[in-house]
């Protein structure tokens, strides 16, 4: 038995398939999801890894803003404010988005970073393993 994972954004669905385990960081600490899990309702920790461990493949590893892991029946739904697959990061970009939200936090500017912008820089970068 595997679990049918999807992974929207309000956007569009970033991803969806069969599973054998998932991994989400919510504030209350980590999960990992098993066939036969219990309901649960779980809200993503701002600039957090989903890992998908699928039954065929690849593991699928993505960064997300926040949101929401609802599990219910071997069904999985990550709802996440924003998202991206680590295998379709830009590194070069976002290592640079990241340097210039740093460079601004650290002027004391109005325009200063917001941490969710540099906690989704730093998951970006995890997502894609650098």
């Amino acid at each position: 038995m595997t679990l049918l994972v999807t992974l929207v954004t309000p956007e569009e669905e970033i991803w969806s398939g069969n599973a054998g385990l998932v991994i989400a960081k919510t504030l209350d600490g980590d999960i990992g999801v098993l066939t036969g899990h219990a309901p649960v309702l779980g809200v993503l920790a701002p600039g957090s890894l989903v890992r998908i461990l699928q039954t065929e493949g690849d593991d699928v590893v993505a960064a997300v803003t926040g949101g929401f892991l609802a599990v219910a029946d071997d069904r999985i739904s990550v709802l996440a404010a924003q998202a991206e697959l680590g295998s379709d990061v830009d590194v070069q970009a976002v290592r640079s988005e990241l340097d210039r939200l740093l460079a601004e936090s650290g002027t004391g500017s109005s325009a200063a970073a917001e941490p969710s912008g540099v906690e989704y820089a730093r998951a970006l970068l995890r997502a894609a393993g650098q």
